[in-house]
């Protein structure tokens, strides 16, 4: 503003500068809880060094997405634009399988999806199918999917 002599007045009107600082909040939060989690099931599983320890990945050329590793199993956080957070499991040869049970029949199923949503004076709330998204039930209900999903 000093220096060019111009104040944009209505910025806080953009939705998606506000999108995009909150999506990157976002992510970070449920990677830094996922970190903690995936620390404590190691540390009960024989440590970083185990083989059913399960291994956290940043994904390059990203701002912050990320994946859990296991067994040849992916679970993939990734942001598709500054509104949509995809999360979906991966197998060896990258066919997407469900969170809640495995494989069948070569099925191709689509990652879960959360949205933002802004309500007044510019409140991001993050939804799946239309709930509201509870950042502490999200991680424990994919950690608890991926480990089930990555048992040999």
């Amino acid at each position: 503003m000093d220096e060019s002599g111009v104040v944009h007045i209505d910025d806080h009107l953009d939705p998606s500068d506000l999108l995009e600082e909150d999506s990157i909040r976002f992510m970070n939060s449920i990677r830094d809880r996922m970190e903690l989690l995936v620390e404590r099931f190691n540390q009960h599983r024989g440590g970083k060094q185990s083989e059913a320890s399960v291994k956290i990945f940043k994904i390059s050329n990203t701002v912050n997405d990320f994946m859990l590793f296991r067994n040849a199993l992916r679970l993939v956080f990734a942001r598709k634009s500054v509104d949509v957070i995809s999360i979906g499991f991966l197998d060896k040869g990258g066919v997407l399988i469900p969170a809640n049970s495995r494989k069948t029949n070569s099925e191709l199923l689509s990652p879960h999806e959360i949205r933002a949503e802004i309500g007044p004076f510019n409140k991001i709330r993050w939804n799946f199918s239309g709930e509201r998204v509870d950042l502490d039930a999200l991680t424990r209900y994919y950690l608890s999917a991926f480990i089930r999903n990555s048992a040999r």
